[in-house]
Formats: structure tokens, C-alpha cells, sequence
């Protein structure tokens, strides 16, 4: 069947998508502030410059009244400190035959979406991006340098779980899994810890003046002090989630998804994983050598509305998580504006629950 398709946001998982729709027939439109940079047909490439498939966008606009118009299911694929921003300029053109989805869906999404959720939306997200891209040449073409073996899927509310489940299925060629309320999203341990933990271990040490000689490649550099504080962060979610009164079993631990139980085995498995060689740290280079990129969507997402949610979630349940907290302490020291300015809890226990047990469907254990 052919779906009438909205991406927000021209980055590489977008573009991705976008092209890979569109190759199969969907009607596809782009929502981006810079249309002029765009061609109507798309490429994707593998890591080898092969030309794996084109598709054809149907619409590539900065008119978002107009882009939501001629579309049902839209893709929101924009860095979490947008969600609340695109959420309000959404909200007066959307109605209840929409489809909302979130790539992917961490980020407190489902809070910066409550009004549209309310006005009959069905909101839904993944815990991982189905694929990683790159862009090669902005607005023309994509390398897809891996996909995932299966999607995982939650939705607001959550009986069209299932339905949304046969309906992505169709549209990536990748099974997805229904979890059983989207607060199992939320709490997937993807960058929120893996990029902070990271970040906290390269440049804890660091100062404004600190320059580097080269960039620091992310992945392929990966070492034993990166792990030990990413399993301590990845321990203390799942602690969380063992005092949260929900069924939260979708959300699995790092030393399951990469299959690493011990420090040496997740630094190795890191650093091997073939769809993240030649990623390189949030550096820029100035005449002096490489310094911290801060205005990175690693420090301005992953951390204020990555991180922080997690540990607002546990402070709602009084659980202290230490480890995160230091990772964050660092963050806020660093960035003291943005952090003001990050994710706050604004729900009390009751409410909170009550979000994901009546909208969100989930199951009380």
C-alpha cells in the first residue's frame, strides 16, 4: 500500500529513510530549512561507493503546513532539544489521522508531544535508528553504513502497538518487536549513556584552553575507562527499572545488546563494530589544533535531554544513580547554561505512572 510520508529533518537518518521509502513507491516529502540544497532524486551508497538504491521525493519544502498537508505518518528525525520547539509548530496542523513517529524515540519525546498526543495523535518511537547513515553529499546522497536485524517499537496509546508494528515492518523490511509501553523507549540505554559515558571519560580532564593534536576517533579508540563507567551508568538504569512498577523487560541492558559482560569484552566489542569505524569525537580544528565541539548534538541532546531524563526518572522514585549523576556533575559544570536548561520533571509519581499505564498501556507487575 502506498503511504503519503513526512520526514522532519535533513540529517543522515532521515535522508535514509527518506530515499529508501521513496525507492519503494511511497510517496515521500522533506521537511528542511534549506530546500534549495536539495535534489529531487536521492542516492545511497555502502562504505565502498557502490550505489546501493535511488529514490524519487515527491516534496522538498520549508512550508511545514503544507508538508504536513499531503502526508498521514510523519517521521520526526530532529536532535530531542528540538522535540518541544517542532512540537508546538506542529500542533496547529496535525489531527487525529496522523501517525507520529520518533527516530529514534528517547529524548522525553512523549512529554514534548503530550498536546499532540492529546489533540488524537498516535505517537509512536523506536529505541534504536533503523540504520546508520552518514551523509555524502548533503540534500543529494547517503552512505547506509549498517541496519538493525529488527526494530522495537512502543506507541501512545498503546493498543495500535501491533498495528504500528505490520505497518513499519512493510515500510523498512525489518521485523519489529511491540514493547509493552513506550516508557520502555524512554529508558533504552542507547546514546543517552553510551555517548555521555564517553564523553565524560575522553575530556573529563579538559579546560577551554585544553587543544588536541588530531582528533580522537569515538569508537575505534574506545578503552577499558570508557566501559568501566558506561556498565556502571547501564547497571544503575537497570536497578531503576527494577523498582519502576511497569513491565520494562524490552529494556535490555548494554552487556546484552553487545553481548559483553566484563570491561575487556565491551571495549573490544566497541571497538570492532564495523558500522562505527572513522566516527571521530565532537572536535573542531582551530589554528592552534583540534578543542571540544560543545555546540555538538552529543553535548546539546545527549546530555540535557538524554542523561538527565534518566536521572529525573530516578529521582522520581527516589533512587539515587551516582554514577550518572557524576557523569552529569561534569556536564553542568561545563556547560552551565544549557544545563539550566535541560529536561525537568514536572509530573509526580502518580501521574507519571499514570501516563504510560493509561496512554501508554503499560502492564503493572
Amino acid at each position: 500500500m502506498k503511504e503519503n510520508i513526512l520526514i522532519i529533518g535533513g540529517g543522515s537518518i532521515g535522508t535514509l529513510m527518506a530515499t529508501d521509502f521513496a525507492s519503494k513507491g511511497h510517496s515521500v516529502a522533506i521537511f528542511t530549512s534549506k530546500p534549495e540544497l536539495w535534489s529531487k532524486e536521492i542516492s545511497v551508497y555502502n562504505s565502498n561507493d557502490e550505489l546501493l538504491q535511488q529514490g524519487k521525493i515527491s516534496l522538498v519544502t520549508n512550508d511545514l503546513e503544507l508538508a504536513v498537508r499531503k502526508s498521514q505518518i510523519i517521521f520526526i528525525t530532529l536532535p530531542s532539544f528540538l522535540f518541544s520547539d517542532i512540537a508546538e509548530k506542529l500542533l496547529p496542523y496535525v489531527n487525529a489521522s496522523h501517525f507520529i513517529g520518533i527516530v529514534h524515540g528517547t529524548g522525553a519525546a512523549e512529554f514534548a508531544f503530550k498536546k499532540l498526543i492529546d489533540k488524537g495523535c498516535v505517537f509512536f518511537g523506536f529505541q534504536r535508528v533503523p540504520g546508520i547513515a552518514r551523509i555524502k553529499d548533503y540534500g543529494k546522497s547517503v552512505y547506509k553504513l549498517g541496519g538493525r536485524p529488527q526494530l522495537v517499537l512502543g506507541a501512545i496509546p498503546q493498543n495500535q502497538t501491533k498495528k504500528l508494528c505490520r505497518q513499519m515492518e512493510a515500510l523498512f523490511d525489518i521485523p519489529c518487536v511491540p514493547t509493552k509501553n513506550y516508557l520502555e523507549i524512554t529508558l533504552t540505554p542507547s546514546n543517552p549513556i553510551l555517548h555521555t559515558t564517553r564523553l565524560y571519560s575522553l575530556f573529563k580532564d579538559c579546560n577551554d584552553e585544553t587543544v588536541y593534536d588530531r582528533n580522537i576517533l569515538f569508537y575505534e579508540e574506545w578503552n577499558d575507562e570508557s566501559s568501566k563507567i558506561l556498565m556502571a551508568c547501564d547497571k544503575e538504569l537497570q536497578e531503576l527499572c527494577d523498582i519502576i512498577p511497569l513491565n520494562l523487560e524490552n529494556v535490555l541492558s548494554l552487556q546484552e545488546h553487545y553481548e559483553s559482560h566484563c570491561v575487556e569484552e565491551m571495549t573490544k566489542k566497541i571497538k570492532s563494530i564495523k558500522a562505527f569505524k572513522g566516527i571521530l569525537s565532537p572536535m573542531i580544528k582551530t589554528e592552534k589544533g583540534y578543542c571540544i565541539d560543545w555546540s555538538s548534538r552529543y553535548f546539546t541532546a545527549d546530555f540535557p535531554f538524554g542523561l538527565k531524563v534518566l536521572m529525573e526518572i530516578g529521582k522520581l522514585f527516589d533512587f539515587e544513580t551516582p554514577n550518572m549523576n557524576k557523569v552529569w556533575n561534569w556536564y553542568e559544570s561545563c556547560q552551565n547554561q544549557i544545563a539550566k536548561n535541560s529536561f525537568k520533571m514536572n509530573l509526580n509519581k502518580k501521574d507519571f505512572l499514570s501516563l504510560y499505564e493509561n496512554n501508554g498501556g503499560g502492564t503493572l507487575v
